[in-house]
């Protein structure tokens, strides 16, 4: 923490976590050192009872028109026991068909960063996307791969892997622009634009490639490398 904040002084810093984290002990050290958190916090009665009003407005709308409805509410809570001051609660009051579906967060930022819908929906919410992302590293770029005896084996591979997720959404953001993959995830990627089958002949001068005619993205094969040179990081020497 004293490291970033010495390189990016006004920078701040808000940690995202599930309710497995929100605990008293991180939540102070937040406080005490300047960090926004947004954390989820586990349902019980009380919480319930908080979101009492929004929950019954959520299943009135759902009732008349058949969709889900959400209410949300800022409340002020503290636990019984484990907390050692009261802090600022979100809560999501969502009616489902047929279900209820209320979310709770506990956060240190002041309304003025936002109100109990913005904070869950924009802040809150994307910590979703970002597991799917480290969930897409895992699955489709073997970041999971940490089997070998010892922790620096470990640490190396997982640096390959993220070597190669930054080099995979360098081709996805600029090479695969405009195309129907431009959102494809890593596995998609390295099966229809890596893993492909090549005859390769060396010249003195030049290094052939020769594809298959018969590969069927060769069209997009040809955009995706016009695109590239359009970037001159990725242009060839001339």
């Amino acid at each position: 923490m004293g490291q970033i904040r010495a390189r990016w002084p006004k920078t701040r810093i808000v940690i995202r976590a599930d309710s497995g984290f929100c605990r008293d002990a991180i939540l102070s050290w937040c406080e005490e050192n300047r960090v926004g958190y947004l954390l989820g916090l586990a349902r019980n009665k009380r919480l319930y009872k908080a979101l009492g009003r929004e929950l019954a407005e959520a299943r009135t709308e759902h009732a008349i028109t058949g969709r889900s409805a959400r209410r949300f509410r800022d409340f002020r809570y503290r636990t019984r026991k484990s907390w050692s001051c009261e802090r600022r609660g979100v809560g999501k009051a969502e009616y489902l068909p047929n279900k209820e579906n209320p979310r709770f967060v506990v956060t240190n930022l002041p309304r003025s960063r936002g109100g109990a819908k913005h904070l869950y929906e924009q802040r809150y919410c994307v910590r979703g996307e970002m597991e799917n992302r480290i969930k897409e590293q895992q699955l489709g770029l073997f970041a999971d791969r940490t089997s070998t005896a010892t922790l620096r084996a470990n640490q190396l591979r997982l640096y390959f892997s993220s070597f190669a997720y930054v080099l995979m959404q360098g081709l996805r953001r600029l090479g695969l622009e405009g195309t129907r993959h431009a959102k494809a995830q890593c596995t998609t990627i390295r099966l229809k634009w890596l893993k492909i089958g090549a005859r390769i002949r060396i010249t003195v001068r030049k290094v052939w490639l020769s594809f298959c005619e018969a590969y069927p993205y060769a069209r997009e094969m040809a955009q995706i490398l016009a695109n590239l040179r359009r970037y001159p990081a990725w242009a060839p020497p001339g």
